[in-house]
């Protein structure tokens, strides 16, 4: 099948455009509102950008407030900082849980029944269920270009300025076990998917 997006004449009962970007790793965003409530939210559109200095992005869509901006956007562009928490195995219902839509008030990370740690350099809380935390200092938002206001996302790039990692989560050779971490992918639809041992496989580059 052939279809543009602009026209929406795909014929099918959903646009699959987010079924065939897959499988999207998920930043579980933590922020902090300048009046020092935390916001947890999970984003799909998310992924690493580059290496020096190690960037990451995540794109927020439009929302109902006033501004039309979702609570992590608004937080981090107003405190300059977020935290990316790593999504896995054992922690995929608890981050479904905080993709629900609360008032700006209410702390997510409570509502999902998830522990805050302190952070070293950014001044909001890591998710301590969460074997793996980037801790970002906010560099730009990027308004995408749309044709409705309800088409509406923001791309927000951060850099990453400090990562813990669980310890039982490195090899003896100084290497991330990704099989052992778990990590939760996103899929289209409500569906999505895991990483362990089974589904990883080696391909060495070509010299």
């Amino acid at each position: 099948m052939f279809y543009e997006p602009t026209k929406g004449n795909q014929r099918l009962a959903k646009n699959p455009f987010s079924s065939l970007i897959v499988p999207r790793p998920i930043g579980w965003i933590s922020s902090k509102s300048s009046d020092g409530v935390v916001n947890l939210a999970p984003y799909s559109f998310f992924n690493a950008v580059c290496y020096r200095p190690p960037t990451v992005m995540f794109s927020s869509g439009s929302s109902t407030a006033e501004d039309g901006k979702k609570d992590s956007l608004r937080n981090i562009e107003s405190t300059g900082q977020f935290v990316c928490n790593l999504v896995t195995w054992e922690t995929c219902e608890q981050m479904n849980q905080t993709s629900a839509s609360v008032p700006p008030d209410r702390d997510e990370m409570e509502l999902a029944g998830l522990t805050p740690l302190s952070s070293n350099v950014v001044d909001v809380p890591r998710v301590a269920e969460a074997p793996v935390h980037l801790e970002c200092q906010f560099v730009q938002s990027i308004e995408v270009p749309n044709s409705a206001n309800e088409d509406r996302y923001v791309m927000i790039l951060g850099e990453v300025v400090g990562i813990h990692i669980q310890d039982d989560l490195l090899t003896d050779d100084g290497l991330v076990n990704v099989a052992r971490m778990r990590p939760v992918g996103r899929l289209g639809y409500n569906d999505y998917t895991h990483i362990d041992s089974s589904s990883i496989f080696t391909i060495k580059r070509p010299r």
